[in-house]
């Protein structure tokens, strides 16, 4: 088999914009005839690294050789590299013709040879009738064309397109995905594409290069890419997925979710290493509850035309639950100084008293004063309290500076968590009390919730934070009335998303089957620090 030559190597290239450091050391080599797609999200880098390839702006260290040799110092007009860029660039002056000839113009090329590439440039890009045609009388996929036509006709060795598809639309976008890589394998020549699109990354590539805050996380095939992803952002960045906590039993077994599945992929883990297990929603079958290796309910489902994108949850989070005290309590009332004041009684964590200050208690008793007329807020210059850190109840009284004044109670109690040893998480809430206005006034009752209870959960691995995901509760908030509520707040159990063709309502209960193939395995990231 001939061996892949070698276009352009890029060499631990550097780029700092002041101080911010764009590109931290990328190195990438890219070989002929090869369709390359730099992708990733806005500000990963992958732009800085075209322009650099074409010479619109110099790495601030590093080396990029083009067929061997150092091209930094060259111009863009030397190098052997055109671009095609986001916005096409076209002349609105000249016709299709001649904004296809221009490059070969400057170049003081033969009259007939560059009537024969032009005419060749057509073709290829199929619009040969089109050549009279003004620039603005095409349609946003004909003008791509034609500035990919203009950009090959002086027969570069190396195509860059900077975005080429953002501003087509979707359909069109999709026929153009096609277009491209039957254009690139014609003409035979390497074309280095950039997007935040996996889909277009997936469809054209022959090797597609992953970016993340300037530094290159994982190349590779899309077939490897998808299939194979190097870490969570990769995984999680190209398609959706399912990623889960495992640990290798032997060479062939895999344990997630306390069961043991066998794997092809565990042979290349040490025995006990614990692993990212990642399951495509595709790869995911449906099968009825008793058949199922993982057994769940859906929670929901979205059609998306051929299937519908699905979320099956096997096991719930780590929850808790506390007692909502609602009252129908009025503001205070300070009618010689034209204010009004409220605040709540409120919980608080023994441990968290030593940090008290009078922001923080302000925060919790949700205190706000204002002008009886104009509504504004008027501010409360003293809060006195005699909260200790011993269990109890306290007395705290805010006022304002005219002397309109409220005093609450300040409950100190003992931590109200919740560990979960399967998942490595614990979960914390307060009981809380709340007026109805406060309720029926939220704009997102569910945020507020957490708010008023102090929520919160972390990993017990490595203290991380852990998202509180559900918020349940059993009250009609547009119509509450005062009295006790239980609110529960849980994190994200075992969810798996699904892509599947059956409609399944809310509530059923079903199993999930997948093939030991179908299980690819990632080494867990180590976390800095």
């Amino acid at each position: 088999m001939e061996e892949k030559k070698k276009i352009i190597q890029i060499k631990n290239v550097v780029k700092n914009f002041g101080d911010t450091v764009v590109l931290k050391g990328v190195s990438l080599d890219i070989y002929d005839n090869e369709f390359v797609t730099l992708l990733g999200p806005s500000g990963c880098g992958k732009t800085t690294l075209l322009r650099i390839l074409g010479g619109f702006i110099d790495p601030s260290s590093g080396e990029v050789l083009f067929q061997g040799e150092d091209i930094l110092k060259l111009p863009p007009y030397k190098r052997d590299i055109n671009t095609v860029f986001q916005k096409y660039a076209l002349f609105p002056h000249l016709n299709v013709y001649d904004n296809i000839a221009f490059g070969l113009k400057i170049k003081k090329t033969p009259k007939d040879v560059i009537d024969r590439k032009v005419r060749r440039m057509l073709k290829l890009v199929n619009l040969e009738e089109y050549g009279k045609r003004g620039i603005t009388e095409l349609s946003g996929g004909q003008q791509q064309r034609i500035a990919i036509a203009r950009a090959l006709v002086n027969e570069p060795a190396v195509l860059l397109l900077d975005e080429p598809l953002g501003a087509l639309d979707l359909k069109l976008r999709k026929e153009m995905q096609i277009e491209l890589k039957r254009i690139q394998q014609e003409v035979g020549i390497t074309f280095i594409f950039v997007t935040h699109d996996q889909e277009e990354a997936l469809t054209m590539s022959d090797k597609i290069v992953v970016m993340k805050g300037g530094e290159i996380q994982q190349v590779g095939s899309p077939t490897e890419i998808y299939n194979e992803p190097a870490n969570e952002y990769v995984a999680n960045f190209i398609g959706e997925t399912n990623i889960i906590d495992g640990k290798i039993i032997d060479e062939h077994t895999v344990r997630f979710e306390d069961k043991n599945f066998p794997c092809d992929a565990a042979k290349s883990f040490a025995q006990n290493e614990l692993v990212d297990v990642v399951i495509r929603p595709e790869d995911l079958d449906v099968v009825p509850r008793e058949k199922g290796m993982l057994k769940g309910i859906v929670k929901f489902q979205i059609f998306k035309g051929v299937h519908y994108d699905t979320l099956v949850e096997t096991r719930l989070g780590t929850s808790i639950t506390v007692k909502m005290h609602v009252s129908e309590d009025k503001p205070v009332e300070n009618k010689s100084a034209g204010e009004k004041i409220s605040a709540n009684s409120f919980y608080l964590d023994s441990e968290d008293v030593e940090e008290l200050n009078d922001d923080r208690i302000l925060d919790l008793a949700q205190a706000e004063a204002w002008n009886s007329e104009t509504e504004e807020p008027v501010s409360i210059k003293s809060v006195e309290s005699n909260i200790r850190k011993e269990t109890g109840k306290y007395s705290v009284k805010f006022t304002t500076l005219a002397g309109t004044s409220i005093t609450v109670d300040a409950h100190v109690v003992r931590a109200n968590r919740q560990t979960s040893p399967v998942f490595q998480e614990e979960i914390s809430a307060m009981e809380f009390f709340v007026k109805t206005d406060d309720i029926k006034d939220s704009m997102a009752l569910d945020t507020d919730l957490k708010t008023w209870a102090n929520a919160q959960a972390w990993s017990l691995e490595d203290g991380t934070d852990v998202a509180i995901t559900d918020v349940k509760y059993d009250f009609d908030w547009e119509n509450i009335e005062p009295g006790e509520y239980e609110i529960t707040f849980a994190t994200e159990g075992y969810q798996y998303k699904v892509s599947t063709t059956k409609a399944l309502p809310d509530g059923t209960e079903v199993g999930l089957a997948f093939d030991p193939e179908d299980i690819h395995l990632m080494k867990k990231e180590t976390i800095p620090g």
